[in-house]
């Protein structure tokens, strides 16, 4: 059934191709991840900040790679320019950390907070609650929850890229709704007028909470801090590239990718600092973690980091907890779907190219890499039931920093390699925007390399680690021959 199809279908519009950027895009993290923020920064102004350059960075890098999406508009998106732009070491590289850590680690971790907040709704899902404990790992309803509700979308998938674009717009168009009305709501009625003022009096007053003692920060030390506090905006941020890896579905792909790329990132970026102004309106930044109402634990120690659920407290009481949860598991759902949906176009990309198991280089009777969806669903699963899926992701930050980097950098090199070649759309500002965001990158990549050396070293290792594996790869290819 498998070669049935030889083509991949064209069927995503511009609607489809911004729903799935819009909609990889939002998970959890904008509902959790500005509590870290508060703590590593102190400082209302600055956490603004913060969001704002990862915004602007965000659309910077969007900009950039819809040349490169209008230029090669074919399944594998970011994996093909990084081959052409460079070598296929460097797309082998990029595919490879891709399917171990990047997509598969994101999908595991969507995955486990969509059964984590399904259990604020139904008790019943909860990491107490075994079902099986084999000594060296135990599987619990909120194990058996994620797994299975990767299982249904990479099923889902498979039944062809209309019903896949389906769930994804349903879901997509769901929790923005939704994000709207959380930041109308927010802004008109969920105002604190003793938050505003606190948070007023120490605006640009940066000072981080570690280990339960305060630093104040100037200088060089708070430009560190902005740079190890932006891995938590980044990741909330990221997935928008995943549009590209299905070009090879998208109709008119040199237009429609890369108007894509910058509709869908405006649109979730300015619902993101949007979120964060009412999550200031409503919270003192500061708190104390020993406080015993929300208003006291403020920002920075919102219980659990759910600072959406503590932002809407006051409005809701008890009830803000199901809200929230409930809005959660609707953008936990999309996002995985949409990362499920993708993430299988860059396999396929591979094995065609002798990169990767071969069975992954056909679609199935309705069009799709179904057997790129099974890989991942495997082992997006079993990064679930490891528990290590969250360092992972710590890790792997400065891997996906490193590759957003290279691509850019690519714009410029495929300029010199490939002068002539058709650019129905062209980098905004070239050379000068992209030239920011690179070195941008690059700075906040040293930052972490010297503050954050757990997060930074292993997810190089990674990346590494896929340099002996892309050699024996092509030699086991080579002695089949």
């Amino acid at each position: 059934m498998g070669n049935i199809i030889s083509e991949f279908r064209r069927s995503l519009n511009l609607f489809d191709a911004t729903s799935i950027v819009a909609g990889t895009m939002i998970g959890s993290g904008i509902f959790i991840v500005s509590a870290d923020i508060a703590r590593t920064l102190g400082s209302p102004g600055w956490l603004l900040v913060v969001w704002i350059i990862t915004g602007i960075l965000t659309l910077i890098a969007a900009l950039s790679y819809g040349e490169l999406a209008s230029m090669m508009p074919q399944a594998g998106g970011q994996y093909v320019y990084l081959r052409e732009a460079y070598n296929p070491l460097s797309g082998f590289l990029f595919g490879w950390t891709l399917f171990m850590v990047i997509q598969t680690g994101s999908i595991a971790a969507v995955g486990m907070a969509f059964a984590k907040f399904m259990g604020v709704i139904f008790p019943w899902f909860s990491e107490q609650r075994i079902w099986l404990d084999l000594g060296f790992i135990k599987i619990s309803t909120v194990h058996a929850l994620a797994i299975s509700s990767i299982i249904l979308l990479s099923w889902v998938n498979a039944q062809g890229i209309k019903f896949g674009k389906f769930v994804q717009n349903s879901f997509t168009i769901t929790k923005i709704l939704a994000l709207i009305g959380l930041v109308v709501v927010g802004f008109f009625f969920a105002k604190s007028t003793g938050a505003i003022e606190l948070n007023s009096k120490i605006f640009w007053d940066a000072v981080q909470v570690k280990d339960g003692v305060s630093i104040p920060l100037s200088g060089f030390a708070l430009v560190a801090a902005l740079g190890t506090a932006m891995v938590g905006a980044l990741f909330a941020a990221d997935a928008w590239n995943n549009v590209t890896f299905t070009a090879g579905e998208t109709l008119n792909p040199k237009k429609n990718i890369p108007l894509s790329l910058f509709l869908g990132s405006f649109i979730v970026l300015t619902l993101y600092v949007l979120a964060n102004y009412v999550y200031m309106q409503a919270l003192p930044l500061r708190g104390n973690p020993d406080g015993t109402t929300v208003f006291e634990r403020g920002m920075q120690f919102a219980t659990d980091d759910r600072l959406g659920t503590a932002a809407i407290y006051g409005l809701f009481g008890s009830y803000a907890a199901i809200i929230m949860a409930i809005l959660v598991v609707i953008s936990t759902f999309g996002c995985n779907n949409g990362m499920i949906l993708s993430g299988a176009r860059v396999y396929y990309a591979m094995a065609n190219d002798n990169l990767f198991f071969k069975r992954v280089g056909t679609l199935n009777a309705k069009g799709v890499p179904s057997n790129g969806l099974l890989y991942q669903a495997i082992w997006a699963s079993l990064l679930c039931l490891s528990g290590t899926y969250n360092d992972l992701l710590d890790y792997v930050i400065f891997a996906v920093l490193i590759f957003y980097a290279l691509t850019i950098l690519g714009v410029f090199i495929l300029r010199k390699k490939q002068p002539d070649a058709e650019r129905p759309y062209k980098a905004f500002g070239y050379p000068v925007i992209p030239a920011i965001y690179i070195i941008a990158a690059t700075f906040i990549m040293i930052i972490l390399l010297v503050y954050k050396p757990n997060y930074t070293w292993p997810g190089l290792v990674i990346v590494i680690l896929g340099i002996p594996v892309y050699y024996l790869w092509r030699k086991h290819d080579e002695n089949k021959d």
